[in-house]
This record gives structure tokens, C-alpha cells and sequence, in this order.
């Protein structure tokens, strides 16, 4: 299995208990990790998003905290008995649907390589080539099984940045997940290389991430800024995302401010 690097605040164990049938997942994702091809497509992908064009990062360590994230949303949105439809409307087992959003968020990204600009139409027919030697592997999907999961992937890849509504939850969890991943390590690179965009800047003002069961809803969302320019990430970037995602009714986001002045409400709460 591939070297992790630790992702803030939640990192898939396959040892643990979760709200869904993992075995499925916990024989998937061990290939996936390791598999030099998407490794390579992985750290590929940086060069046009971050060295050429100056975009936050978009390699190894954003998709880890993507996969980790879309996983954890995807186990506190089952732990609230809310019915997936992706997998289910294929005619494929509960089991699929963790293995969906696993190989969506791995893929979702590799387009970069051919360019920033749309890239998540030209992830389609890279990935549909990785998913049709990968899921040959496996013992459990057939040709057929495999062809359904294939078209699963495909359309959450889609729709995490494109003007096309996602039409399963398992798409819905990807859109957001990939929205989540907005701590300060994420602008790391273009900052440290003098990046001062407002991408960057407001990465740099959000300090922690946590998802947790919600009260009333089944995931909340706390985001912890330390200035006023992680609103821009918030409001703009993440409701964007959560938008017609699927998931409005079922996900609360609440960000705190920690370094705003007493009284100054403008900035000191902002609830989705």
C-alpha cells in the first residue's frame, strides 16, 4: 500500500465499524492506493493545476483528504438512514456505493493533466480506461457489474465541477467532499510560492474541518477561521458545491470566526 500522508481530521479505517457494508471497499482500496498508473496520474496532475497555472493544490494530498472526507460523509449520512440511489438504481448491491464514492474522489481530478480549464470532461475517458483494468480484478463484478460501476464513477467525476446537476447522492458526496478539502495545507504550495490569489488567501484563514452527526440533520460541518477571508470559501466556493447537490436537507455547515471582534456578527457566524 502506498505511503499515506495524513489527512487532517479523518482518515478511513477499514478496521473500524461503520454505518455501511465495507467489505467490499476494504478489498478495493488497497489496489487503488498502490496502483502505480493512478499514482502517477496523481502527482501528474499538479503540474498544470499548481506550477503552470498557480491553482491550489490538486495532487496526492488533496485527493487523500477528498477520498478520507467523501468516506466520512458518506458513513454520518448512512448513520442517519438516508437511502443512496446510485448504485441501487444500477441494480447493484448497498456494498457498491462506499467503492463508488472511493473511486470517484481518487479519479475526479485527472483531467488536469490534459488541462486546468474543463477538466473535469477530459477525467471521463482517462478514468474510463483506469476503471476498466481495475474493476476487472476484482472477482465480485462481472462484466456487467462492471460496466454499471463504471458509469457511477464516471458521473460523480462529472459532476464535482461542472454545471451538470448530480443526479445520484453518491455524485452529491463527491461534489461536496471535494468543497471540504479548504484547511490551510491546501493552499501550501502557490502560497509558499508567493501566491496571493483569493483562492489561496482564504485557504490560508481556514484553520480546522471537522464533520460530526448533526442535531436534526445527519452530518454537521464546523469550520474554524482565524480571519474574515474564509468566507470566501464558504460562502462561495462550499454553498456553491452543497447547491443542488442532493445533500441540502441532510448537511448543516456552521463557521466561527475565532478571531473576530467582539460583536462584529458579519464575520463572526455564518450558518448554510
Amino acid at each position: 500500500m502506498a505511503e499515506s500522508t495524513a489527512s487532517p481530521g479523518y482518515e478511513y479505517d477499514p478496521d473500524a465499524e461503520h454505518n455501511f457494508p465495507d467489505g467490499r471497499l476494504n478489498a478495493v482500496l488497497p489496489t487503488v492506493l498502490s496502483d502505480p498508473e493512478i499514482e502517477t496520474y496523481l502527482e501528474a496532475q499538479n503540474v498544470n493545476a499548481v506550477t503552470r497555472k498557480g491553482y491550489n493544490d490538486h495532487g496526492p494530498k488533496h485527493i487523500e483528504i477528498v477520498r478520507n472526507r467523501a468516506l466520512n460523509l458518506y458513513d454520518l449520512l448512512k448513520g442517519g438512514n438516508v437511502a443512496f440511489n446510485g448504485a441501487a438504481d444500477q441494480g447493484l448491491e448497498e456494498a457498491d456505493e462506499p467503492v463508488i464514492i472511493a473511486l470517484a474522489a481518487t479519479l475526479h481530478d485527472i483531467g488536469h493533466v490534459v488541462h486546468r480549464d474543463e477538466h473535469a470532461y477530459y477525467s471521463i475517458p482517462l478514468a474510463a480506461d483506469i476503471l476498466d483494468r481495475l474493476l476487472s480484478d476484482f472477482e465480485f463484478y462481472d462484466t456487467q457489474e462492471a460496466i454499471r460501476m463504471k458509469a457511477e464513477v464516471l458521473h460523480a467525476i462529472l459532476c464535482h465541477h461542472t454545471e451538470e446537476d448530480p443526479l445520484t447522492l453518491e455524485a452529491g458526496v463527491i461534489r461536496v467532499a471535494d468543497a471540504l478539502d479548504m484547511e490551510r495545507g491546501r493552499s501550501r504550495i502557490p502560497y509558499e510560492k508567493g501566491g496571493r490569489g483569493i483562492n489561496t488567501l482564504s485557504s490560508q484563514a481556514i484553520e480546522n474541518v471537522t464533520l460530526e452527526p448533526g442535531d436534526g440533520r445527519p452530518v454537521l460541518v464546523e469550520i474554524e477561521m482565524i480571519n474574515a477571508a474564509g468566507v470566501y470559501q464558504v460562502d462561495n466556493l462550499l454553498k456553491a458545491k452543497l447547491k443542488r447537490s442532493g445533500l441540502e436537507d441532510h448537511v448543516r455547515i456552521v463557521a466561527v470566526n475565532t478571531k473576530a471582534e467582539a460583536g462584529d456578527q458579519l464575520v463572526e457566524r455564518i450558518e448554510l
